[in-house]
This record gives C-alpha cells, structure tokens and sequence, in this order.
C-alpha cells in the first residue's frame, strides 16, 4: 500500500479492543472509526483497502502533549515539517506545541495567528496549541481560548529564552481569575527560586554541580505555589515534566483536598539517571534535571499506583553549538533533550520490564495526554466515531538508536546506541497513511486543532 493513501481497513492478529487483545478489523470511513469487528464475521467489499499488518500490534495513536516545535523564529532548532515527520515515525499522530521557544511566542492573540500561519501546511500529524502566561498579558488569554489554544503554560522561574519572561504570584491570581468558570487548564514549569543554600561544586563539567544548582526544594516550593493556587481557585492546573518524586505526596494532598490538578512526567526522567551522566555529555541536560536512580524508581511506583497521570517528551530540542559539547560545560549549555520521535519505545522497553502492559502504554500517552489537550472526543482511543489515528508497532521488536533514523531537524539526542523494544511500523492519521515502513507520505496534511471548551463569557479583571 501506497503511503498516503486512504486506508479502509486495518487488519492484525492483535489490535487493542477496550481491555484485550484480539483479532479484528477496524474499519475507517471519512477518516473515522466506523467499526472494529473480528475478522470472521466481516463480509469484505471489493473495493476496500484492506492493510493486513499480521501479527502487528494496532492501537490508537500517541499524542504528545508537550513539543517545543520552535517555529517560527528558531526553526534552525525544529521546524512543523521536520518534527511531525519525527512525530510520524514514532507512532505519534497528535502533538501539542508548547508556547516558546518560537518567536513570537504564543502570548498574544496576534502571536497565535502567526503561529497558525507557520503551521499551516506543514504538519505530517494533527497538531494543537498551548498559549502563555507571562507578566501582563491576562486580558489575552480568554481571547486565545475563544481562538482554540488547548490551555496556558507559564514559568515561575527564568524560562531560558528573553521573550518569554517568568510570572510572579500577582500574575498568577490574575491569571487564574481570568481562567475561572472556563474549561482551559494552567500548565505550569514547576521550580521557583528558593533562599536555601545550594550545594556547590567547582567544576562545570560534572553532572553534579548542575544537578545541585537546581535541588528537589526548588520543585517542591513551586509545586506548594500550585496546589494552593489550584485549590483557592478551582482551575484546572497541571504540572509539566515532573522529575522530583519529593512533590509526589503534596500533590496527592492536594487532590484529595479537591484540586483539579494533573501531573506529567517525562521519557528522559524514566529512562536516565544522574549516576550515569558522563563528564561533559550536556546533551544529558535538561530543566529540571535529571535526577538519581533512586528518585526514578520512585516515579515508577507513581506511575503503577496512578499518582503521576501521563508520559510525555519534552522534545526541547537546539542546534548542536548551543550544547557546547566541546567545552562541556553544563551550566552554561541549552537545556533539553530530543527525543519525540523514540517516546513510545523508550517507555514501553522499561515499562515492560516493571509490569506495565499495552493498556497501561494507551492510558498514559494516548488517553489522558489527549484529555489534557481537551482532544478526548477525537484523540486517544479506538473507539467508533472518533478519529483515526492508529499506530502499528511491533513490541517485541528490538532495534538501536541510530543517527540515520532520526527525522528530528538537529540529531543530538542522549538515546543514540540504545536498544529499543517497540519498533513503529506505520502511523495512520485520520484515516491517511502518514508513515509506513520507513517511508513518509510525499506531503504534509496534518489538522491544526483548534479547541473550543470555554463555558462563559470571560472579561478582564485585575486581581490587585
């Protein structure tokens, strides 16, 4: 079958079916879900499209709730063609573009146009939008929901780039009065400065010194900021890439207080540890860091036990030079790590080995990072009527990371040589072949999502 073809019927020996795995169809009309059915029972028409995958695993599509795709203004670092082309590849069929680090950042009504307009024909998968929460700009953010933007992201502590400067608490309260009594959500990086003395070390190009420049106090003081913002005013928040497991028992305080709050963490917190950082290797760097052996298995457990909701990238990525790999300098390199593209195996190889089962891989990339997204009625699921967006991946395939597999812009990523378990063999978006054994749909025809789930009229109101 050609890519980028309409396909009407998939067909495996193991498609996921609500909780099992079973034998079945799934048939697609007008780019939906019409049907799942077992394979016997179907009477075929002549003039499907039938794609028999065998014994390939079928499942919905991950969505990516969290991408820094960076154009326009930085489109040197990644660009809409090449990170849903690497979104493609692995599996992915709906990203969410994070608010920096294009410019102009996604913090104004007008900003949100231009970002539209970058995108605009240029996206291999569906794609939606975060806005910003930055100083000064509250009376923007009901005219962005009206737009279509899926939420707010905001720092609490310097973001990395000028133009998208951190908020204080008085921007908060008057960020969360504007997002009262509607259904967007407030993602927020969760470090804040603290006063507390911080371990020092001399030497810039070991792992520890920058790891102890941004102690687990940093993330625990910022994540004691949200929940009482998010129990004060009953707004949805969420905490983007978790990686201290300290904070883990003020959120679940929190929730069962009644905050709406909602928790991610990220592949490269799964996956890496400080211990096994090498001198200099500042493509390990990221915010916050990554940190011990320990606090990770200690974010597995949270996982298991449904204390962390979702897994997501962070694909943050930079040109190689902004990494100072010669130097090695970890305080002074750009922090983030690559790594869309290889989000479902990465997880599924240590998942696997904890318990974790294919479900388990749906329920935490597919279907709640869709309902974060406010994309649950299409996204997320093998359902009749919704959307279909559809991995065929093998899970017992193993393979190695290799450069001349990344469809990321820039090929920097800590994952090179690693041995994988998950191998994606075609990605299906709305019904289209995007992606098939190594070969990519000749061109972009990715939805840009506009979400529309305000409830009331909003106007500005200063909380001061």
């Amino acid at each position: 079958m050609e890519v980028e073809s309409e396909v009407s019927v998939i067909r495996s020996t193991r498609v996921v079916v609500n909780d099992i795995i079973c034998p079945a169809d799934v048939v697609i009309q007008n780019g939906k879900i019409a049907e799942i059915s077992p394979i016997k029972l179907r009477l075929r028409n002549i003039k499907e499209k039938v794609l028999d995958v065998g014994n390939r695993l079928v499942m919905p599509g991950i969505v990516d709730s969290h991408v820094h795709v960076n154009e326009p203004g930085r489109t040197e670092w990644e660009g809409y063609w090449t990170a849903t082309r690497a979104a493609a590849a692995g599996g992915i069929t709906t990203i969410v573009d994070m608010p920096l680090n294009s410019i102009p950042p996604t913090t104004t009504l007008e900003n949100f146009d231009t970002k539209l307009e970058a995108a605009e024909d240029n996206c291999f998968v569906d794609v939606a939008f975060w806005g910003g929460v930055i100083p000064g700009n509250q009376a923007e953010l009901y005219p962005m929901i009206q737009a279509g933007v899926s939420g707010f992201k905001c720092f609490m502590i310097h973001s990395g780039v000028e133009e998208f400067p951190h908020v204080t608490e008085t921007d908060l309260h008057n960020a969360m009065a504007q997002l009262q009594d509607t259904e967007s959500v407030l993602l927020f990086h969760a470090e804040k400065e603290t006063h507390q003395e911080k371990a020092e070390s001399n030497d810039p190009c070991e792992y520890d010194t920058f790891l102890n420049s941004r102690p687990d106090v940093m993330e625990v003081e910022a994540v004691n900021t949200v929940t009482d913002l998010c129990l004060q005013y009953d707004v949805r928040c969420h905490i983007v890439h978790l990686s201290s497991a300290n904070t883990l028992n003020i959120i679940e305080n929190a929730r069962q207080a009644g905050a709406p709050l909602t928790v991610e963490t990220t592949h490269h917190y799964l996956t890496l540890a400080a211990e096994h950082i090498p001198p200099g290797a500042t493509h390990f760097k990221c915010c916050p860091p990554i940190r011990s052996k320990e606090n990770q298995e200690k974010l597995w457990e949270a996982l298991k036990d449904g204390r962390i909701d979702m897994v997501v990238s962070d694909h943050s990525p930079c040109t190689a030079d902004l990494k100072l790999l010669q130097d090695g300098d970890f305080m002074k390199a750009w922090g983030g790590i690559s790594s869309m593209q290889f989000g479902l195996p990465l997880f599924w190889t240590a998942a696997r080995q904890r318990g974790l089962s294919v479900q388990d891989v749906i329920r935490l990339m597919c279907q709640n990072t869709a309902k974060l997204a406010g994309l649950e009625d299409r996204k997320g699921s093998l359902i009749k009527g919704k959307d279909a967006d559809i991995v065929i991946w093998d899970p017992d395939k193993e393979f190695e990371v290799k450069e001349d597999l990344i469809h990321h812009k820039n090929k920097l990523t800590p994952y090179l040589g690693f041995r994988l378990y998950g191998e994606v063999y075609g990605t299906i978006v709305q019904g289209k072949l995007v992606y098939f054994k190594g070969r990519f749909a000749p061109k972009p025809h990715g939805e840009l999502l506009l979400v529309r789930r305000q409830k009331a009229e909003k106007i500005f109101q200063p909380y001061y």
